[in-house]
Formats: C-alpha cells, sequence, structure tokens
C-alpha cells in the first residue's frame, strides 16, 4: 500500500509552494524583506530540504532563502521558512516556524514585529550581481592553446545499434531509468555472460548544519529522478570531442515524453598508460606491451546543486568499472553561531557544511551461469621452519580460503573489514582446476552511516552495508524505493529487509555496493567542487574465469626483440602510426542543444 503522502514532490507542488510564501508569508513581513533581503518579488531563490517532517504523514518542509543569481547555491541570505503543505486544500497551506540568522520565529509577522521593535539580530548581506561574482563559472581566464584531443585514426572500433553495443569481446544493453539513471543489462565478454543487470540504485547526501535546512537534510537523489535530471553533454568537456552522442528519452512530471538531446555518450580512450607490459634485459631480450584502451558509457545527472559523472568502463582483460565522479555546486548554509562545527567558511556569509555522500549499486552477475556461490580469499601470515635450516624460523604469506554460505555472512558492515579477494565462484572449473569466478573489488572512503536508532534509518538501510550479497528475487528488484523520501519512517522498500539468513551457496545472487565519500566543503570548492579525489565505484575483475589473460588476444599488443627492427611496421604496428594517422579528423561542427 502506497499512502498518498509518500508521493514524490513535483515541479507544480515546488511552485504552487512559491506562490503560497510570494502571496501569502513574505508580504506579512514587508520592513523586514525589504529593507533586510532588499527583497522585489523575483531577487530570492528557494532551496528545499528533505525529508519532509519527523513522522509518517508529515509534509512539512524547511526552504532555506538565497539570492536568486548563478551559483545561488552559495548565496545564503540567512532567512528559512518551514512550510506545512500536507493538506491537499492549498488554502490550508501555511508557514509554521521562520528561522532567521541564529534566532527562530512562530510565523512572519512574529519576525516582522520583533524587526520593527529592534529586537533582531540583523546581518545584512551584500547583494550580488545576477552573473554570481565569486560563484560563476565564467572562466577567468581568457582562451590559450587548444587542449589535447583523442581521435580515432580509422574510424570508432566499436558499434551502436539501438541500445546494444558491441566492443572487442564486450557487448551489453544500456537504458536509463527515469529514477536511478544508468543501467545495463546482458553483459557479455567473448560471447558468455557475465552480469544481467549493472545498475545505480540510489544516490544519498546526508547534511549537518546549525541552520534547520540544512541539518534535516538526507536527499534520497532516486526520488527526485536521477535519470529524470540526466543533462545534455558539452562536446570535447563532457565526454571526448569525437564520441558517440545518444539522446535519452523519459516519461516523467508530464503526459508527454521528453528527449534531451546527446545526453549520453559512447568512447572508447586511450587511458595514456600500459594495461600491461614488460621489458627484458635478463636472459633474452624483447618488449612486450598493450595500450590500455577501454570503452567508457557516460552520463551524467544534474540533481540540484550536484552533478554527478556516471561511468561504466570496459577494459580489454575482461574487467567491467563502476564509478562515480562529484562535482558542481556545494550546498551552504548562512555562517552564524557555532556554524563552524558543521563545515568550513568558503565566502563572507557562507557556510560549506559537512556532508556525505552514499553511492548504491546493483550487480547482478552470473558467472559461468546463474547458481553462484560466494568465496572469500585473503591472507594470514604463518611461522614455520626453514626446511633447509631447521633451527631457523620464516614467516611467510598463506592463503585463506572460506565459502560464504549464508545471506547475514556476505553483509559487510560499511567499517567493517572485507576479505580482499571476494568472488562470485561459478561450479565450473577453468583448465587449472580452479572454480571460474570474478572478484569484487570497491573503491571508497566513505564517512559514517547515520545511526541506527535514527527513525527514518531502515529507509536507507542499504547505507548500513558496504556489501551485501542476496539471493536474486524479483520481488527485490531495488535497493530502496522513490516513495523513502517522503516517508523515510514507514520505508516502501527497506533494504535490510533483504538479508535474512538465506543460504548462498549455487544461488542466483546478487552484489549490492555501496561507495561513497565524506566532503568537508573548502575554499578551493568555490565555485565548484572538483571530480579529482572525489570519484568512487568498484571493478569486477575475472579470477580464474580464464585459463590466461584474454588481452593476449588483443590486436593492440606489441612486442619485439633485439633481434628485430622496431620501427618496421610488420613487426610494431606502432611504427605505421605517422602514415596510418597522419591526417587529423574531419570534427563534427559543435552544436549544443541544453537549453
Amino acid at each position: 500500500p502506497l499512502p498518498y503522502h509518500r508521493r514524490p514532490t513535483l515541479a507544480v507542488e515546488y511552485q504552487q509552494i512559491a506562490e503560497v510564501l510570494r502571496g501569502q508569508a513574505f508580504p506579512t513581513a514587508p520592513s523586514f524583506m525589504r529593507q533586510v533581503l532588499e527583497y522585489d518579488g523575483a531577487n530570492l531563490a528557494a532551496l528545499t530540504a528533505a525529508p519532509r517532517g519527523f513522522q509518517s504523514g508529515d509534509r512539512i518542509t524547511w526552504f532555506a532563502l538565497f539570492q536568486n543569481v548563478s551559483g545561488f547555491f552559495l548565496h545564503p541570505v540567512g532567512l528559512e521558512v518551514l512550510v506545512d503543505h500536507s493538506s491537499l486544500d492549498m488554502s490550508q497551506w501555511a508557514v509554521n516556524r521562520v528561522f532567521y540568522n541564529g534566532q527562530y520565529y512562530r510565523d512572519m509577522v512574529q519576525l516582522e514585529n520583533a524587526y520593527v521593535q529592534g529586537r533582531v539580530r540583523v546581518e545584512k548581506v551584500r547583494r550580488v550581481p545576477r552573473d554570481g561574482e565569486f560563484s560563476s563559472m565564467k572562466p577567468r581566464a581568457p582562451p590559450a592553446a587548444p587542449f589535447p584531443l583523442q581521435f580515432e585514426p580509422q574510424g570508432p572500433r566499436y558499434s551502436v545499434r539501438n541500445n546494444r553495443v558491441l566492443f572487442q569481446g564486450w557487448s551489453f544493453a544500456f537504458g536509463i531509468s527515469v529514477s536511478r539513471g544508468l543501467r545495463l543489462f546482458d553483459i557479455r565478454h567473448q560471447g558468455e555472460r557475465v552480469a544481467y543487470e549493472i545498475s545505480v540504485q540510489e544516490a544519498l547526501s546526508v547534511y549537518g548544519s546549525n541552520c534547520p535546512g540544512g541539518m534535516s537534510t538526507r536527499y534520497m537523489d532516486g526520488s527526485f529522478g536521477i535519470g529524470r535530471y540526466t543533462s545534455p553533454l558539452v562536446r570535447g568537456v563532457d565526454c571526448p570531442y569525437s564520441a558517440t552522442y545518444l539522446d535519452v528519452h523519459c516519461l516523467a512530471h508530464s503526459q508527454l515524453p521528453r528527449t534531451t538531446k546527446g545526453a549520453l555518450c559512447i568512447f572508447e580512450q586511450n587511458l595514456g598508460s600500459p594495461l600491461r607490459r614488460h621489458y627484458s634485459n635478463l636472459q633474452s631480450l624483447y618488449y612486450g606491451g598493450l595500450v590500455n584502451s577501454a570503452l567508457v558509457i557516460r552520463s551524467i545527472a544534474t540533481v540540484g546543486n550536484y552533478d554527478y559523472v556516471w561511468d561504466f568502463i570496459f577494459y580489454q582483460n575482461g574487467a567491467l568499472e563502476g564509478k562515480v565522479q562529484a562535482t558542481g555546486y556545494p550546498s551552504s548554509s548562512f555562517l552564524h553561531g557555532d556554524g563552524l562545527r558543521y563545515g568550513n567558511r568558503v565566502w563572507e556569509h557562507t557556510l560549506g557544511t559537512i556532508h556525505t555522500h552514499s553511492i548504491n549499486y546493483k550487480v547482478d552477475l552470473d558467472v559461468g551461469g546463474v547458481k553462484n556461490s560466494l568465496v572469500a580469499h585473503d591472507m594470514v601470515f604463518e611461522r614455520t621452519q626453514a626446511p633447509w635450516s631447521p633451527e631457523q624460523q620464516i614467516e611467510r604469506p598463506r592463503l585463506t580460503k572460506k565459502v560464504l554460505d549464508t545471506e547475514d555472512q556476505a553483509a559487510f558492515r560499511l567499517q567493517a573489514k572485507v576479505p580482499r579477494y571476494l568472488y562470485f565462484a561459478a561450479p565450473s572449473k577453468n583448465k587449472w582446476g580452479h572454480q571460474r569466478g570474478y572478484r569484487i573489488q570497491i573503491s571508497s572512503f566513505a564517512g559514517d552511516h547515520i545511526p541506527e536508532a535514527s527513525s527514518m534509518e531502515r529507509a536507507i538501510s542499504w547505507a548500513r552495508y558496504q556489501l551485501a550479497v542476496t539471493r536474486r528475487k524479483e520481488e527485490e528488484p531495488t535497493s530502496t524505493s522513490i516513495y523513502n523520501q517522503n516517508d523515510p519512517w514507514t520505508p516502501t522498500v527497506a533494504f535490510a529487509d533483504f538479508i535474512n539468513n538465506e543460504t548462498i551457496t549455487e544461488e542466483d545472487l546478487v552484489a549490492w555496493i555501496t561507495a561513497g565519500f565524506l566532503h568537508i566543503p573548502h575554499s578551493e570548492d568555490i565555485p565548484n567542487t572538483v571530480t579529482v579525489g572525489n570519484s568512487v565505484g568498484f571493478l569486477l575483475r575475472p579470477y580464474n574465469y580464464y585459463d590466461l589473460d584474454p588481452s593476449i588476444y588483443s590486436h593492440d599488443g606489441v612486442f619485439f626483440t633485439s633481434e628485430q627492427d622496431p620501427t618496421a611496421c610488420e613487426t610494431n604496428p606502432i611504427a605505421c602510426l605517422p602514415t596510418a594517422a597522419s591526417c587529423l579528423p574531419n570534427l563534427p561542427p559543435f552544436a549544443y542543444d541544453g537549453f
């Protein structure tokens, strides 16, 4: 059952709330609004907090007010209002609490009276121009020499037909979920399925502040629509200039589908380093190597202030990476009182507020079929006598092996130690007698999870775990729900319920992966947070899945000995590049349909 109060907040509801503020609330404090905020009816922007209240049925939202300029997220004015929009009768909507510069008031009328009587601590914020001044993204330097470009000397080495992609030994289908964003299906390597589904599930941000809007914010971006807010891509910046750009279609908040032009890109990228190499100057003299060229499928979602760069990357050795990079504007609160307990001052009145990012993925691996087990390999040091000198001791690393045969054993809490080699194992074996497997390797530096005693924690209980492996069930398709944001106290989907100690030996399994990071905004986050250092995700790596590294069959391999001429094309294809790649490509003209 889905009570109506759980519904996501649509754009029309935000518009109706804005009308209540403009038409009913703000006019009751004319002196304060005009003299302190220089309010003219259009120079303030509101940013919603969420969830909306303290218990099921509440729909009571804090809105923080900012100067309505470019990059408004960094221009708080100190005023926040709590709007009760629970009733289906809009005439019942009202502001039932007001916050200004550290003080709380019953409503705008009480704030006005206190201001007129000189009982308000006024902190007047300098009005900035429309470009936002310090928050402007406009470059502070003129253009110079063009940055490096990659190009494909003989055209793309991948193909895209409808939503199916082929690259080297890889094939997969892609799609965009309106709520959850980029997802892949039927991922195959060398013709054999590796995974049935790999998809983004949720992006969660939990904020701290000494302002009410900031301290009550736990954004669950799936409710707003990670796919819905997939943004148009700028050729040459968001993706390589010569990438393949595809349109994204979605049906949300409307009776008609909407097309976002060029919102998904696919490209092969030379990562500028070898995937593998060896230079031999012992015994025989030779060089062997392989360029690390990988296929990337990317979308970028702009959900409010944050931009998430979503990548799935396919490598020639059979590894697959899921990665997200965070950028965009940091959220902020008005700096007052003990604000520095909750972040860093980043401008005159702006507190960059501490927050966590947690990203959840569904990874439905099918390794050598659907019947898999979860196996842990790790190491311990053992102390033993040196066989050739028994009076001496030697410490050597030894392999440890364990089958994790229940869901409870396979649920690893956020800060728990995870076995360093954890893999889905097939019943079948490779040539050397080992179970064929795919290893899960997580890259994360997550902040702490919200305490489980919190009344809303079960709605985001997936974030308790850096990794949880469960049986695959049709009735457990996603780790969360779009209805959890506005009623986290009675969650529509509680991931913790998925983990009920069922056996997971030789079953159809799903790995739920959480990666994240703690962000304490600082002055270098102005105007925007950079992607460097703000990248997390996971790798899926073959582990005894093949009999040897499949990239040895790549056409990009290079090998020559001391007895061969490395400048000859028939010996070394790299030597042919001066002629094979001598012409610059005819780049398509730049175009953008994003506005």
